[in-house]
Formats: C-alpha cells, structure tokens, sequence
C-alpha cells in the first residue's frame, strides 16, 4: 500500500479493500487466537472429565458478560475516538479515550466483587449441574479476579483498532493467547493443578495481555492519550460513550444470557449434553471470529470515512467486507462440516459428547453463512453513530432469535431442537436486517469531498 503523509490520509485515501484487509488482518488474528486460548481450556479441562469439560461452558458465559460490559465502553468510546480523529479533533479522543478506561476500570472491579460474594448462586444461574458445579466455582473465582483486567483491556484494544492501530492492538492479544496456552499446559498437565490452572492461567494472562497493550500508550504510539490530565468529569461524555456502546453491551450481554439458556435447556439431558453444546460453541466461535475479526476492520474505516464526509468509502466497505468474510467464513465451515466427529472427539473423547457436538457443529456450520451480514450491519451502524439502528440489530442473534427458538424447539423435538436453534436464529437474524441496511445506504448523503485518491 502507499505510504502517507499522516494517519487522516492514509484512513481517506487509501484503497478501501486493501485498508480493511490490512487492518483486518491483525485483528483477525488476535479474534482467532483469543478463541484458541479458550479451545485450549476446553482441551485440555477436557482431559479432566465430562463435568470438567461442562464447567468450561458454564463459566464461558460468564466471561461473556465481562466481556460486554469491556467492549460497551471499548467500541464506545473507540467509535467516537475514530470520529473525533476523523474530525482532527485529538482534544476530544483523548478526553473520551480516558474517559471509556476509568469506566471499564470501575465496572470490572464491580463484577469481580459482586461474583466473589454470590459465586454459587451465579454459577447455577449460568446453567451448572451439582456434578458441575465444584468445578465452575473453582474456575469462576479465578475469572472474576481477572475482570478488571478483561475490561480495561477490551478498551485498549478497540482505542487502538479505531485509530488504524490494528497491528499493535493484535500484539496485545496474542501474546496473552499464546502465553495462556503455555500456561494451560503447565498448571494443568505439568503440575497436575486441574482446572483450578486453567483459571490462573486465564487470570495471569490475561494481566499480561493488559500490560502490553498499555505499553502502546505510555510509548505514544497512538493518536489518542490517556491521562488524568484528559480525565474530565462530564456526565455528558459518560453518557455519549454508554450510549454508543450499547449496541456491543446487548450483543455480548445477550450472548451470555444465551449461553445461560442453552445450559439450561441442555441440563435435563445431563452433563454430556452441556459439554457437547459447549464444544460446538468453541468450534463455532473460533470460526465466527474471522467474520468478526474482519468486521472490525471495517469499523475504523466506517468511522473515519462517516466522520471526514467520505460516504462512499463506507459503502465500498461494507459491501466488500460482508462478500470477503462470507468466503472465508465459507471455507472454514465446510471443513468443520466434513470433520465434525473427529474435531469434537479432540476436546472430548466421549460417545455421548461425540454424537451430541457433532450434529449441533454440523447444523451451526451451515448457519454460520448468514452471520457476516448480520455483523457487517451492526458495526457499520455502531461505527457511523447510528447507535438505535444498531442496538436494535444486535439484539437479533443472541436474543430476539434464539431465545425464543431454543425455548421452542427444546419443548417440541427435544435435543435436537437444541442443536439445531442457533443456526435457525442466524438465518432470520440475517434477514431481519436487510430493511435497516437497505434504509441507510439511500439516505446515505454524497460525499463533502473529492478524493484525491480513488477507493
């Protein structure tokens, strides 16, 4: 790619694709080592047993919740960072950018307090059996000490995504993956720690990843500063980055109260059935995050170009993102289709895990191919500010959809109608968003400016 004279032309001039699948790339590969480190717990808790694997599962929805409240004030604050930047307003993004810290900072202590004092009741209301259980509140406990560190780094991670800096952002995240994935093997196989070291190597990882990743802004390599200095007591600001975050707090929020749902669904059927389910989640998740991960290099590029007037270049995006991560997302489905038995046997080497994760991979995988338009519209509208529209999307997978397909399935066909509720929920998902898509690009204004630099 041509090099340019600052970071405002290169995110306004440079060819559109080319800029996506350069940002793209690293966060791809952050998404996709993140969920190796969570497929690496589940392999090697696996080896622990079936209600060892199930715990995984449990707290995985758990993690999720972290998760949301990390990403509501990370993709908040990030997408009025890219905007402000976009805007040459670097006053505002560091205001903001310090601003989305102080809060994710201030929400993980709150999860890690209110989750240590009421470990049990969580754990049951997340899904867990009393077989499961002893392993969950062990792994839980670990999680929760971790919450801080989850959050603020999910704020970090988005600042640096947002300005362009994808590249430092993946640097972040993979060496806490590959540092949780040495310690995995460890604490649990080398010291014989159980899943009590699957828990503290998440923990201590995760604390690495978030050393790193503030590295990135002592060093000054980034547009943005976060500095007490920037720490302004606004409501207002506060306010702005909830509510532009929002969208990601339902999406994530509701992906854990599905995962709570599934569990619970899954709990008659016995512990086999959690693990299952949980596998193919895993499998499925680790998939998703190339669409996920590609979209998120749209994010910038959406929020840049909305923010300096290049409409075009946000229509150019999202159409090139939508087919190129539904190709990859294409290839990797049909691998996982054609190898369902043997990748679920890998996690667990169970008969009844086996039948199970197999059928529910399979029915996932096709469903897998509707997910990039749905991730596609919510990012394009969150980037661009359209925070309703895209509040209102993200509730369509995870909760509008599922729970209410789950809830009827598992009451008709049984088990199967378990396996098969997620995909159901993508397909219609998918095509619940058209008219919002549709509606945006022709009120889509023309652009304020030439380009010098065709997209």
């Amino acid at each position: 790619m041509k090099k340019y004279d600052n970071q405002y032309d290169k995110m306004t001039q440079a060819s559109v694709p080319g800029l996506i699948c350069i940002l793209g790339a690293p966060t791809t590969l952050s998404m996709l080592v993140t969920n190796l480190y969570n497929m690496a717990d589940t392999y090697f808790v696996g080896k622990l047993g079936t209600s060892a694997s199930g715990a995984t599962g449990i707290v995985f929805g758990l993690m999720a919740i972290i998760q949301a409240n990390g990403f509501m004030f990370g993709h908040g604050s990030g997408s009025i960072i890219s905007r402000k930047l976009g805007a040459k307003d670097k006053q505002s993004a560091s205001e903001y950018a310090t601003m989305g810290c102080a809060m994710s900072l201030a929400m993980g202590l709150l999860i890690a307090l209110v989750g240590l004092l009421f470990t049990n009741p969580l754990m049951y209301l997340l899904g867990s059996t009393d077989t499961i259980l002893p392993y969950a509140r062990v792994y839980c406990r670990c999680i929760l000490i971790a919450a801080p560190a989850m959050t603020v780094s999910c704020v970090l991670n988005n600042i640096l995504r947002y300005e362009g800096k994808a590249f430092f952002a993946m640097m972040g995240l993979v060496s806490g993956g590959l540092i949780n994935i040495v310690l995995d093997a460890l604490f649990i196989m080398g010291m014989g720690m159980g899943i009590e070291g699957a828990g503290v190597a998440t923990a201590l990882s995760q604390y690495i990843s978030l050393a790193i990743l503030s590295y990135m802004f002592i060093s000054h390599k980034c547009e943005s500063v976060i500095s007490t200095r920037f720490f302004k007591r606004d409501v207002r600001k506060a306010v702005t980055i909830v509510q532009t975050g929002f969208p990601s707090l339902i999406r994530q929020g509701l992906g854990s109260i599905s995962v709570m749902v599934l569990n619970n669904f899954c709990g008659p059927f016995g512990d086999a059935a959690i693990a299952a389910m949980s596998i193919a989640s895993r499998v499925t998740n680790f998939m998703f995050s190339v669409g996920l991960g590609i979209g998120q290099g749209y994010q910038p590029v959406a929020g840049f170009n909305y923010g300096a007037g290049r409409f075009s270049r946000v229509r150019k995006g999202f159409f090139f993102t939508w087919a190129f991560s539904t190709g990859l997302m294409t290839i990797g489905s049909i691998i996982a289709f054609i190898n369902a038995p043997q990748i679920v046997a890998v996690f667990r080497d169970d008969a009844s895990v086996i039948a199970i994760g197999s059928v529910a991979l399979r029915w996932q995988c096709a469903g897998l191919l509707f997910v990039p338009f749905t991730v596609c519209s919510n990012m394009m509208f969150q980037s661009t500010g359209k925070s309703r529209e895209a509040s209102i999307l993200a509730t369509f997978r995870s909760g509008l959809m599922f729970i209410p397909v789950i809830a009827i399935l598992a009451n008709t066909i049984g088990l199967f109608g378990i396996e098969i509720s997620q995909p159901i929920a993508d397909v219609a998902a998918s095509i619940a968003c058209i008219y919002f898509v549709v509606k945006f690009f022709r009120e889509l204004p023309e652009d304020q400016q030439t380009e010098t630099v065709s997209g």
